[in-house]
């Protein structure tokens, strides 16, 4: 899930898991797909809150490694892999 985040300028991503992941980050098109940690929040979910351009970025989620789009959000890009990204817009 992403909303904008409190400060102009950035995203807050956010992740609910299942089981006790080791690492949780996200990566996109706002910063060359350079994996950002989230940190655990008090309800068991993950968040960071990314610096982004205005515009439309394409972004994924990486769990222990493993790339994944994210389930509370249905807009997605086909990716030049043949999967796809799941895809934020900032004002």
């Amino acid at each position: 899930m992403f909303t904008t985040g409190i400060k102009t300028g950035t995203i807050r991503f956010s992740l609910r898991l299942s089981g006790n992941p080791r690492q949780v980050s996200v990566a996109g098109s706002f910063n060359q797909w350079t994996a950002v940690p989230m940190r655990r929040q008090r309800d068991g979910s993950y968040a960071a809150t990314v610096a982004v351009p205005s515009g439309e970025h394409q972004y994924k989620f990486v769990v222990d490694g493993q790339w994944m789009t994210d389930p509370d959000n249905v807009a997605c890009a086909l990716n030049p892999y043949g999967t796809v990204n799941s895809v934020a817009k900032a004002a």
